[in-house]
């Protein structure tokens, strides 16, 4: 009967790289942090999964069938940038909220079209993006130039009453 320790082993070692170097919390998913968006009616409160490296970030929310209210997933590229995004195996449609190094919303793509192979582009550098359930940007009163407090930008406070 062969040694399992050492048969697991070898297992893990004939493992992608990348597959190893995914950053995950103890249940296997995302770390999540607190996102909150000072809007003219108060504070706009997300629970969001970190998607902080090329991995994650490429598979991002795709194949999933729904996204409660409050959540959402922050793509965190470290330093600004121009990015692009695209819908395709998106199951749900959502609004991108792209956000400057400083925090402030750039711009805002309400409503992106599942599965649709159309780039986003985020128009400038940008330090991060929000996706959020479709239609929550506007329900909310999110506007382009509104502030964002999450760790990443350094500035995280209670937000608006």
């Amino acid at each position: 009967m062969p040694n399992r320790a050492f048969a697991a082993a070898v297992l893990l070692c004939a493992l992608p790289f990348s597959a190893a170097a995914v950053p995950t919390s103890p249940n296997g998913k995302l770390p999540v942090t607190a996102v909150i968006i000072d809007t003219e009616h108060g504070s706009a409160k997300f629970q969001a999964e970190v998607a902080s490296d090329p991995v994650s970030q490429e598979k991002g929310l795709m194949f999933r069938k729904s996204m409660a209210p409050d959540a959402g997933m922050l793509f965190d590229f470290h330093k600004p940038d121009f990015q692009t995004f695209w819908m395709k195996n998106t199951l749900i449609p959502l609004d991108m909220i792209f956000i400057r190094a400083d925090g402030t919303i750039s711009s805002i793509a309400p409503n992106a079209t599942p599965q649709s192979e159309t780039p986003i582009p985020s128009y400038e550098p940008v330090r991060a993006v929000l996706e959020i359930s479709g239609g929550r940007a506007a329900q909310l009163g999110i506007l382009p130039g509104e502030h964002v407090h999450a760790a990443i930008f350094g500035n995280v406070a209670a937000g608006k009453k």
